[in-house]
């Protein structure tokens, strides 16, 4: 999981990059960077850490143009401390090719060593997203034959993309001299918006990002998301097009998206998070009220901040208390995006305090959004006992995580997830409370996609089935071996 931006402008981009990546922090926090194209120079600047502390001024004003990306990562392929593996990617042929990518390819043995003996590509890194820009760039290449390029070899160069690569990817890239292009793979799995604003009488500024926030801060109109499969190429002057690039594209976007990943006030796929984060709650509150006795509940308590609207609709379908006993120190990154286990479980009891006063003789049940490895919720339901909890009822709004996930998201080893080859009254015992309470599978669904136009979800981490079909047990396998948690 990553956040991407990239803006076409009539004006200067780099300070309109990093304000949309300060409001895509959330969605990573190991490493940033920010490319502009100056007509057809290409300028980069990318370090480890946050938006923040990663440029300064002299940073900012090397990065001129008014095209421009930028990315904020969080380690799923690769290794997470090396400033190399930090995004964008550049190689210089054809014209110069920049990018930034969200997801994670699923084929990358097969690619690597097609990219070493059939295109003789060099890849320096670990990183798929190397393999990305190259796999493209190569494509490219082979469309081109004079100095001119035009909509219509972009897309096709896509098209053979789509063919050549597995898995999940949002891209965005800054081709020197030519636009800006944006691309989503036939699944839609990691999301991708697209916006405009009129400059002046005539004209349009345009924004691609993971999140439709980024748009209406900046003062975008929310055109519509960019579809599974299709590929939009924006001039530097502003011309727009756009082609459906993919043989058999259907959208099938990530829940975790909903369940956690994204910010409360976006709009992804046509489905507002925050309005399916309400039906999560409700969804979780009749299957509380199938499990447990009201009289064993005092309080309901979320643990901040995207547990927050699935706690209230609980708390107010079953008629109980709604408390918030937690504190969050916000000052501290999100513990399920750090880059390993000991630096997770480091990081919860300096990002949670419980206030005595909320728990003391209380049966409380706390609300979180899902339970991923376990650290932060054994952490949390022990933190609730020494604050003087009577009785501990923790309660997922996902179902058990119990298989990798490998389209983006950090659970790549099955020995990480606490819900993967055990019972619920066993989880509940490693985790230390009282009773622990899932939602259902089916009702996650239904509670995200209701009222929209989405079908399906991709659900691979809940149910093991995943939707492209190259993923074996021996893939999982390598994927264990090869993985830096």
């Amino acid at each position: 999981m990553c956040g991407i931006v990239g803006i076409v402008s009539s004006q200067p981009v780099n300070q309109q990059v990093y304000d949309a990546l300060l409001l895509l922090q959330h969605r990573g926090q190991d490493s940033t960077g920010i490319a502009t194209a100056d007509g057809s120079t290409l300028h980069l600047q990318k370090a480890n850490g946050q938006v923040r502390e990663a440029y300064r001024t002299r940073d900012m004003r090397n990065l001129v143009g008014t095209s421009g990306l930028g990315h904020v990562r969080y380690a799923t392929k690769g290794n997470a401390f090396n400033e190399n593996e930090a995004q964008p990617f550049y190689v210089n042929a054809p014209y110069g090719i920049i990018l930034v990518h969200n997801g994670n390819l699923t084929n990358t043995q097969q690619l690597t060593d097609e990219l070493f003996r059939i295109d003789r590509r060099h890849l320096n890194t670990t990183s798929d997203t190397e393999l990305l820009v190259n796999v493209l760039a190569n494509e490219l290449q082979e469309q081109v034959s004079g100095l001119d390029l035009d909509p219509e070899q972009v897309f096709t160069a896509i098209s053979r993309v789509h063919d050549r690569v597995e898995g999940s990817y949002a891209a965005i890239a800054l081709i020197a001299g030519h636009g800006l292009l944006a691309f989503r793979d036939p699944y839609g799995i990691r999301p991708l918006v697209l916006g405009r604003r009129q400059t002046g009488l005539v004209g349009n500024e345009w924004i691609v990002a993971s999140e439709s926030l980024v748009l209406e801060s900046a003062g975008y109109e929310l055109v519509r998301d960019v579809a599974p499969g299709e590929a939009i190429f924006i001039t530097p002057d502003g011309e727009m097009f756009s082609k459906q690039c993919a043989k058999a594209p259907v959208l099938i976007p990530c829940s975790f998206e909903y369940v956690y990943l994204a910010r409360p006030d976006s709009i992804m796929n046509g489905i507002s998070v925050y309005e399916a984060r309400l039906r999560l709650g409700n969804k979780l509150a009749d299957t509380i009220a199938k499990y447990t006795p009201m009289g064993d509940i005092d309080v309901v308590m979320p643990i901040p901040d995207s547990a927050r609207p699935a706690a209230m609709q609980v708390a107010q379908k079953l008629g109980v208390e709604y408390r918030e006993g937690f504190y969050k120190n916000r000052y501290v990154g999100r513990t399920f995006i750090m880059p390993g286990q000991a630096e997770r479980k480091k990081s919860v009891k300096q990002k949670l305090n419980a206030m005595g006063t909320e728990f003391k003789g209380k049966n409380i049940l706390i609300v979180d959004d899902s339970i991923v490895r376990g650290t932060t919720s054994k952490e949390i339901v022990q933190m609730a006992r020494e604050a003087g909890a009577n009785k501990v009822t923790f309660t997922s709004a996902a179902p058990p995580v119990r298989f990798p996930h490998v389209y983006g998201i950090n659970m790549p080893t099955r020995a990480e997830l606490v819900g993967h080859g055990r019972k619920i009254p066993e989880i509940a015992m490693e985790l230390g409370a009282d009773a622990l309470i899932y939602q259902e599978v089916a009702d996650m669904q239904a509670a995200i996609i209701e009222g929209s136009s989405v079908k399906s979800l991709e659900m691979s981490c809940f149910t093991g089935d995943y939707i492209s079909g190259n993923i074996t047990p021996e893939y999982l396998d390598w994927l264990e071996k090869s993985q830096l948690s």
